[in-house]
């Protein structure tokens, strides 16, 4: 008996330490989350006005990149931490299906597991020390800023901007105009190359484009050649040579000081014997002031190039949420609907850093705020990808982006499969379908055969229309399933 009471006065007292030690560390999370809060306002300050000014030192645009890395990241957690409470699952909802749990579907696509292990309140001081740190570092840099002169901006609100500008990419950009700005010495007779590496719709286009839109490198040149990968052949070689001679011509009369820029968008391998006569005819007719670009998913484009290659690569997880939370909510405050950011969180994870995606439906849930139509989309997306991870092991952008064939389904027509064929994209926006991908399969617009969809419009250069080619079919198996019930006197509800 006595045993027993030890035992039960130590189980008391041991709760009763640990509910002590709760409420004790409590506060502390709380200040942890506070002082998160105020020092990410303080690195945006530095990062607005640095990105408001033309810098062109390439140590202080790696600082910027480190720091907007860390903000993306304190936000990531902050949002985490302050909406991991409400969950997204409702008892009168039955949309959300506990054997389709998100657990399952991170852990099968492998989405931040090992930071699931950690607890909350760790990754908010580490954060919270990562960015400090950080801002320490670059306080030379918020000193040196009054030195760069400042660019013209629009008094645009965030999800005002995103819309109109490249996200992600800033550093990148500086770094192109940098080497397209920067003359060579003068002894030099080798035109300067820069590769620009990365995979598929990573932002390769898009960066070439803005850097080609911007004023100082539109003045710097005197005219831009673009080749693609149906001019940069053997047979298309004298229709460059035609554009360089006219270059050449061209610029007889005026400031020869002003050279031609050279993009080469390249989608296979490089052949080498091509682009020797290419860039021959290049050094021959272009001044030497002249430079190229040549991008490619192909790291082999690197052994051409006269200067480091540039290699994009895809955002990582906490900047996407970032990115997909500003065009969700827009000018809405998002802590004022804490159930719908922990259902955007959960999307976030299943889209898994696809721009494409977090645009078309990102506008779709921010088009239909409704906290009921939010969980179907989720349960809808959580479908698609477990199915396909469960048959294939990979998930279904992997198939499209080889243009093998993808079984998506309809949300409000679940007898009824769409199958997605192949993607392409496109420079036209007159010749692009009228019926959108986003309203077949999420909404009720009903088209049955196959057909080509509009996915989305960039509203950024190059202002690229993709486009799919799907088939919806009506699906056999549950229809004949329901006509050998009916024959046999029952009926499925």
């Amino acid at each position: 008996m006595e045993s027993f009471l030890s035992a039960v006065l130590g189980e008391l007292a041991s709760r009763s330490i640990n509910f002590i030690i709760s409420k004790i560390s409590k506060p502390k999370v709380l200040e942890v989350e506070d002082r998160l809060e105020r020092t990410l306002l303080r690195a945006q300050v530095i990062v607005d006005e640095a990105t408001g000014r033309s810098i062109t030192n390439q140590a202080m645009l790696q600082q910027l990149d480190m720091l907007r890395d860390a903000i993306y990241r304190g936000c990531y957690m902050l949002d985490t931490f302050r909406y991991q409470s409400h969950g997204v699952e409702d008892d009168k909802d039955q949309v959300l299906s506990h054997s389709l749990s998100l657990s399952k579907v991170n852990s099968l696509i492998a989405i931040r597991s090992s930071n699931r292990k950690t607890p909350v309140t760790e990754q908010l001081q580490v954060a919270l020390n990562n960015l400090n740190s950080i801002i320490l570092d670059v306080k030379e840099l918020v000193v040196f800023l009054a030195s760069y002169p400042r660019l013209y901006c629009q008094p645009y609100s965030m999800h005002l901007q995103l819309s109109n500008c490249m996200f992600g990419l800033q550093m990148e950009l500086e770094l192109v105009i940098n080497f397209l700005l920067n003359t060579q010495p003068h002894g030099s007779e080798e035109l300067e190359v820069l590769p620009i590496v990365g995979p598929c719709k990573v932002g390769k286009s898009t960066l070439v484009a803005h850097v080609c839109k911007n004023e100082r490198v539109r003045d710097h040149f005197s005219e831009i050649l673009f080749l693609h990968s149906h001019d940069f052949t053997d047979d298309n070689l004298s229709l460059f040579r035609g554009c360089a001679m006219r270059h050449q011509n061209h610029i007889s009369n005026k400031n020869k000081d002003r050279g031609c820029l050279v993009v080469i968008d390249l989608v296979g391998d490089l052949n080498e014997d091509v682009w020797n006569v290419l860039y021959s005819s290049c050094k021959q007719r272009m001044p030497r002031t002249s430079k190229i670009i040549i991008t490619s998913r192909s790291a082999k484009i690197t052994k051409v190039g006269t200067t480091q290659a540039l290699n994009l690569k895809y955002l990582s997880h906490e900047a996407f949420w970032y990115f997909l939370k500003i065009v969700i909510f827009g000018s809405m405050d998002p802590e004022m609907h804490p159930r719908f950011v922990q259902v955007a969180i959960e999307i976030s994870n299943i889209l898994d850093r696809e721009l494409i995606a977090a645009s078309v439906v990102g506008r779709l849930l921010r088009d239909n705020f409704d906290i009921h139509f939010w969980c179907k989309v989720l349960a809808f997306l959580r479908r698609i990808i477990y199915t396909h991870i469960s048959k294939f092991g990979v998930r279904p952008i992997d198939f499209i982006s080889q243009n093998k064939h993808v079984h998506l389904g309809r949300m409000a027509a679940p007898f009824q499969d769409l199958v997605l064929y192949c993607e392409h994209q496109s420079s036209s926006q007159e010749d692009v379908p009228k019926i959108r991908l986003v309203d077949v399969m999420y909404g009720s617009v009903t088209a049955l055969g196959k057909l080509e969809f509009l996915v989305w419009i960039s509203p950024i250069p190059p202002y690229y229309s993709y486009v799919v080619t799907c088939e919806v079919r009506e699906l056999k198996r549950r229809a004949a399933k329901r006509k050998r019930s009916i024959e046999n006197g029952t009926t499925l509800c």
